[in-house]
């Protein structure tokens, strides 16, 4: 790690500790990447045996976000970590909570995906939806990825795709809203499709935090609650 003040110690062992803890983030990334790509599939495809799958994989996710949580824990209490250390377990227990959100919001839809009926007219707006999903999907990747590899410029662009995931979610909106009013009989399945939708956005606002997150580690500044502007200039100066 080349970030001032992390991992550069005497210590091996705390050494260690702290890369264990990066590692088991990135393991937990990739347990939630997975279910999000299933969960689309298994709402795409009408596959309930994914859908299970997805709901399965949440409790290895849950399992994660509880054992880094008590490494950091233990990390906090023993070492009394400062600096660039400490921006590092701050991140990583606040990305692991957006990590298992995101798990949640992923799970949200494989459960919605086994009770979903369709018909020809909400089927159509089911490609705009795996589209949108893929997007989340590489927003989640790359998030993790500036992570592991501290990039706070990779982090700041990863961020900034969050407007187009915003564009997408609006139109798709605005196409099931007016499947309903011409429709009526298909409010409930389009409530289910509209949660979905739904579920995605917030899937790219967690992603957004994991980049701030980032950006906090490395810059050693909170970017949150900051216009884009002021953000780039932080990160970019």
């Amino acid at each position: 790690m080349d970030i001032e003040g992390i991992g550069h110690h005497i210590s091996r062992q705390y050494n260690e500790e702290l890369e264990d803890i990066r590692t088991k983030v990135m393991e937990m990334g990739g347990l939630v990447e997975l279910q999000l790509v299933n969960a689309v599939k298994a709402l795409e495809e009408d596959d309930s045996e994914l859908a299970e799958t997805v709901i399965a994989t949440d409790y290895q996710v849950n399992s994660l976000e509880v054992e880094i949580d008590e490494e950091c824990v233990q990390i906090l209490a023993r070492r009394q970590p400062a600096a660039g250390d400490l921006r590092l377990i701050m991140a990583v227990i606040k990305t692991i909570t957006d990590l298992e959100r995101i798990g949640d919001e992923a799970e949200r839809i494989g459960k919605m995906s086994l009770n979903f009926k369709t018909n020809d007219n909400i089927k159509s707006t089911l490609p705009a939806i795996g589209h949108m999903g893929s997007r989340v999907r590489v927003m989640v990747h790359e998030a993790l990825d500036a992570f592991a590899r501290m990039d706070a410029e990779a982090a700041l662009q990863t961020w900034h795709g969050d407007r187009q995931v915003d564009k997408e979610y609006e139109g798709i909106m605005r196409q099931l809203m007016t499947y309903m009013m011409e429709d009526p009989r298909s409010i409930p399945n389009v409530l289910d499709l509209l949660w979905t939708v739904r579920a995605l956005e917030r899937i790219g606002d967690r992603a957004t935090n994991i980049c701030e997150y980032v950006m906090y580690l490395v810059k050693g500044k909170d970017v949150r609650h900051i216009s884009a502007e002021q953000m780039e200039k932080q990160i970019l100066s």
